[in-house]
């Protein structure tokens, strides 16, 4: 069960609008290694890991998610309010104006809608896990190339936040696969070479 409670898991306070911005973070939201698909990957792949912990895991990280969701929803949202008419015209921002205005829709920045196909759910726990710390790695790079694009300091603290979100999810992931390793039979596991553990 989850229980919302109604603020953000870190503060987002955005002074300046600035739609150029909002248009490269809105990836976060609905990109190929944004928060929309991460919750759905770990809320999806819980039903088929075989150990409790595990599920426990997934279920926790998942719904972490969500709310980094909704506090990415929150800078396009704070980044996109009370434009005037020439910020609307920005050439980075109108493509997603002239069809979202300023909603905030899942999608990447280079303009293509969020799909389920950037979101795998194997059934196999070595195989999902393994896929969680790639998905961990790519959102701390994307995080990265944003605090490269972004010069409002406002933005930057709450992206440095989640990016240190991304990096202790890396490593839960890490310790959770390693105790699956150690439940499951070791001939059938081929994360690390088996002659290594022999």
């Amino acid at each position: 069960m989850f229980q919302y409670e109604k603020k953000l898991q870190y503060p987002v306070r955005i002074q300046r609008p600035n739609p150029r911005l909002a248009s490269i973070i809105i990836s976060q939201y609905g990109g190929p290694d944004g928060e929309l698909g991460a919750s759905l990957r770990y809320l999806s792949q819980r039903y088929s890991m075989p150990f409790d912990e595990l599920k426990g895991l997934l279920t926790d990280i998942g719904t972490e998610e969500l709310g980094h969701l909704e506090m990415i929803g929150a800078i396009v949202h704070q980044l996109t309010r009370n434009l005037k008419d020439n910020q609307f015209r920005d050439p980075a921002f109108a493509p997603y104006f002239v069809d979202h205005t300023v909603g905030v829709y899942p999608a990447a920045a280079a303009g293509f809608p969020w799909n389920a196909a950037s979101m795998a759910v194997k059934g196999d726990p070595i195989a999902d896990l393994t896929e969680d710390l790639a998905a961990e790695q790519k959102a701390r790079v994307t995080y990265d190339n944003i605090l490269r694009l972004s010069d409002d300091p406002d933005v930057n603290d709450v992206i440095r936040f989640l990016r240190e979100r991304e990096i202790v999810h890396f490593q839960r992931f890490g310790e959770g696969l390693q105790r699956l390793r150690e439940k499951l039979d070791q001939r059938n596991v081929y994360f690390m070479n088996p002659s290594i553990d022999l």
